[in-house]
């Protein structure tokens, strides 16, 4: 007679069908929304989208392709800057099997963070460390992805020189939230007391939040703990992770530009970009993988919606799409396989339990 199952064993048992729950949910939504809800968006069908991205040439698919690494290359400088002794091409590894993951699951950004930390942890470098590097990371994206979209629509306004009034309401309500956040973020790194102020007042708010939870957080500790641990990092390597982002952000818009002219879409700088910022801020949408649907959906509406053909920018953002997310995935196996031959480095603090969570 077996030994009935401990209760680690049926919390893991249950982890494992919610994962797969997310999965095949995540999936099967992003598939609807690209099959019926792409096309019927953007006004086109997918006929005339696969007319247009049968005639690509090779020549330009490698153009892409070598865009594509190029921005992936960049990206490697945010996490070289905020982990001292982190190789570029061990960098670039890591990002590559994170995104992967994040590629094939919703919400996909936790499982890729213990990917992270399995492989830098199998480097030598020290969890204390790893933790630091995944939080300033995680904050100069998030700051990265508020800032961008402001960008865009300040460029819209003064590239066009008008904005629909609904849209002139949302550019307000964004650049506010944006510049908040920004201004919250330095101030708390710039002063420990601003610091301390912010996170009594986050206590405040989110009182009747925190009181439903089984295990409350005490706020100003988290800030001011945060506070401690990424400026030095942030002091360190603020410029390196700065020209990484921008680096990044910069060669895909590039990639995006190229992807709709070669399918024939051709308008003013200020409507393409933001259409890409628009297209970035919803790759955060954590229902499907990576955003997938969702983030196409929206582009090619915004893009349709300031007069772009229908079937030109589906086919473009579509193209865009599959350098940006599908292509990301055999690059993570093959990160994999690299990492997996790599020479490994017992980490100075491995005698403590390694269980222990990241952060």
């Amino acid at each position: 007679m077996s030994a009935p199952p401990t209760t680690r064993e049926v919390s893991h048992g249950r982890s494992i069908v919610w994962r797969l729950a997310q999965f095949v949910v995540g999936v099967g939504l992003a598939v609807f929304l690209l099959w019926w809800g792409l096309p019927k968006v953007a006004h086109t069908t997918w006929t005339d989208v696969w007319h247009l991205l049968s005639q690509l040439q090779l020549g330009t698919v490698v153009g892409l392709t070598v865009l594509m690494i190029s921005g992936l290359w960049l990206v490697t400088f945010l996490y070289t800057g905020s982990l001292k002794g982190l190789g570029h091409v061990q960098a670039m590894i890591v990002n590559a099997c994170g995104s992967s993951i994040g590629n094939l699951l919703p919400g996909g950004g936790a499982a890729g963070v213990v990917v992270t930390y399995k492989q830098l942890r199998s480097w030598g470098f020290l969890r204390r460390d790893i933790s630091t590097m995944v939080i300033v990371t995680g904050v100069w994206n998030v700051l990265a992805r508020v800032v961008l979209p402001v960008v865009g629509i300040v460029a819209i306004i003064i590239g066009i020189g008008h904005l629909n009034p609904l849209v002139a309401q949302a550019a307000i309500l964004g650049a506010l939230i944006g510049v908040s956040v920004v201004v919250a973020f330095w101030g708390a790194l710039a002063s420990e007391s601003f610091a301390h102020k912010l996170g009594r007042w986050l206590m405040k708010i989110s009182g009747p939040l925190r009181r439903r939870r089984k295990k409350d957080v005490d706020l100003e500790f988290a800030i001011t703990d945060l506070r401690r641990r990424i400026i030095d990092i942030v002091r360190y390597g603020w410029l390196e992770m700065t020209y990484g982002l921008v680096g990044f952000f910069g060669v895909y818009y590039i990639l995006f530009w190229f992807c709709l002219n070669s399918m024939g879409v051709q308008m003013p700088f200020a409507y393409m970009f933001g259409a890409y910022t628009v297209g970035r801020l919803l790759t955060a949408v954590g229902i499907t993988p990576g955003g997938l649907g969702v983030t196409e959906a929206g582009t090619a509406a915004v893009l349709v919606g300031w007069g772009a053909d229908p079937a030109q920018a589906t086919a473009g953002v579509v193209l865009f799409s599959l350098f940006t997310h599908f292509f990301e995935v055999p690059l993570g196996l093959v990160g994999w396989v690299i990492w997996w031959f790599s020479p490994k480095q017992e980490p100075g603090d491995a005698h403590l339990d390694d269980a222990e969570p990241v952060g």
